[in-house]
């Protein structure tokens, strides 16, 4: 696959989960891919997984929530590349508690990767992307923007914030050929969904619980991380060329679903 071939990409949050796929997708059809994580030897392992495959990616240890790295991060991709055509946050993280329960650290925390990693990925990628005479921005959300769990105050709410960004950059920024849109998984099976299905197993393993946690979808099953990567370099290419500001669900019908039982007969 050469759709990417020539393009440069930075990937956030892109050692592990629905951001390690996306890497893999977009270097495997041909883009060069700088990302982050902020663990030392996930970004290493991803890194050298990707090159023993023959992709050409870069990977950073880097925290979201800093201006200066996240100009670094994509200082580099341009240092290395010679400019920037794609960007993908995928930095997130899942914590639990309602308003109450939410304390104002926790509260900060949410907001600062899964909010503020967002904007200053964007902000600090957007001068290059414009320099490039245009390019595309893809955010990974949630359903969770538009329909809340119990007790994710803070997360749904990164998330749902999340989407009204990525509408403003695609109305601000439309006129220099940036497009910018999210993409809102259901349940997918990566690391945070199973550390999720660790705290809330009861008797069943974490086996048990994804699974379960599958069947609350039309489709009977949790996602995978490939799926999504799929929509995401969708997106991110040329043939979305009039796509902006757009929500993307990925969510096997997860949100298609009224709750209200129909009596059987």
């Amino acid at each position: 696959m050469t759709e990417f071939a020539g393009k440069v990409a930075v990937v956030t949050g892109g050692s592990q989960g629905i951001g390690k796929a996306v890497v893999q997708r977009l270097a495997g059809a041909g883009a060069a891919v700088v990302f982050c994580g902020h663990e030392p030897d996930p970004v290493a392992a991803t890194e050298r997984e990707l090159h023993e495959a023959g992709a050409a990616v870069t990977g950073v240890v880097a925290d979201v929530t800093s201006a200066p790295a996240m100009r670094g991060l994509v200082a580099r991709a341009v240092g290395d590349h010679g400019g920037l055509d794609v960007l993908v946050t995928s930095a997130g993280i899942q914590r639990y508690g309602t308003v109450e329960e939410t304390s104002e650290q926790l509260w900060h925390e949410v907001l600062g990767v899964n909010l503020t990693g967002a904007f200053l990925a964007s902000q600090a990628a957007l001068p290059a992307l414009r320099q490039r005479g245009g390019g595309a921005i893809v955010a990974v959300s949630s359903v969770q923007a538009f329909a809340s769990q119990a007790r994710v105050a803070a997360y749904a709410t990164s998330k749902a914030a999340v989407n009204a960004l990525v509408k403003s950059i695609a109305i601000d920024y439309a006129p220099h050929r940036i497009r910018a849109n999210a993409v809102c998984p259901g349940s997918v099976d990566t690391p945070m969904l199973r550390w999720a299905a660790g705290l809330f197993r009861g008797e069943h393993t974490v086996d048990e619980t994804v699974a379960a946690w599958g069947r609350t979808h039309p489709l009977g099953r949790v996602a995978s991380p490939a799926e999504v990567a799929e929509v995401v370099a969708f997106l991110a290419s040329d043939r979305s060329s009039f796509v902006t500001g757009s929500e993307y669900r990925v969510d096997g019908g997860l949100l298609a679903v009224n709750p209200a039982a129909i009596p059987r007969e």
